[in-house]
C-alpha cells in the first residue's frame, strides 16, 4: 500500500512511499498519483528529466507558482528543501533526505512533492538520473534561486568539492532575497 507522509520539517512537503511489485522479471512502481497529495494535489502537466554525475550540487531553487514532484529511478541524490514562505509554520526550516538507490544495493522508491515558496535541491551522491512532474510550464520569470551554501539553510548536502552551474554559484543568500520575490504562506499564485 502506497503511504503519505506530510513532513513534519516543512508544511505542505508530502513524501510518498509507493507500492513496489516483484517477481523474478524486475519490478513495477506506480510513482505519481494526483490522489496522493493532500487537497487533491496540483496538475502536473509537465515531465523532465535530468541525469547528473555523482558530485553535482544542482539548487537552491524556487517558484512562487510551480509546484515539483521529484523521483530518483536511477543512483542516489540527497535532496535538500528549505521553506521561504513568509507567514508559514515552518519558515526557514531545513529538510535533507535521500532518494533512489539505498547503500544495501536496494531502492527505495520514495518520491517527493515540494509546493511552491519551498527552495528545493539535489546533490548527486552517486551518477543519478531525476525525473519531475511540474505544474506549470517553463517560465523564467519564476525560476528563482537561494545561495546552496548559506549558513541560514544549514544543509549537508554530503558533497566534499561540489561541481555547479554558473546560476547555482551567484544565486544570493536567503537574507538578500529581494522582498518583492519572497514566497507568501497559502496564497496560491
Amino acid at each position: 500500500m502506497t503511504t503519505v507522509t506530510e513532513s513534519a520539517a516543512i508544511t505542505g512537503v508530502c513524501v510518498v512511499e509507493p507500492r513496489v511489485f516483484g517477481d523474478e522479471r524486475g519490478v513495477f512502481v506506480e510513482t505519481y498519483r494526483r490522489e496522493w497529495i493532500p487537497q487533491g494535489g496540483r496538475e502536473m502537466i509537465q515531465a523532465n528529466r535530468a541525469d547528473r554525475q555523482a558530485g553535482c550540487i544542482v539548487g537552491l531553487h524556487y517558484h512562487l507558482h510551480q509546484a515539483d514532484y521529484w523521483y530518483v529511478p536511477i543512483g542516489t541524490a540527497r535532496v535538500v528543501l528549505h521553506d521561504l514562505r513568509d507567514g508559514s509554520p515552518t519558515d526557514g526550516a531545513t529538510l535533507a533526505l535521500d532518494l533512489g538507490a539505498t547503500a544495501d544495493g536496494g531502492h527505495d522508491h520514495r518520491g517527493i512533492f515540494i509546493p511552491p515558496g519551498v527552495a528545493h535541491g539535489f546533490a548527486a551522491l552517486t551518477d543519478m538520473t531525476i525525473t519531475y512532474l511540474v505544474d506549470g510550464y517553463y517560465n523564467p520569470a519564476d525560476e528563482l534561486g537561494v545561495a546552496w551554501d548559506d549558513p541560514a539553510v544549514t544543509a549537508d548536502w554530503g558533497v566534499a568539492e561540489p561541481i555547479l552551474s554558473d546560476r547555482d554559484r551567484t544565486n544570493p543568500r536567503r537574507a538578500d532575497i529581494d522582498p518583492a520575490l519572497r514566497p507568501r504562506f497559502g496564497l496560491r499564485y
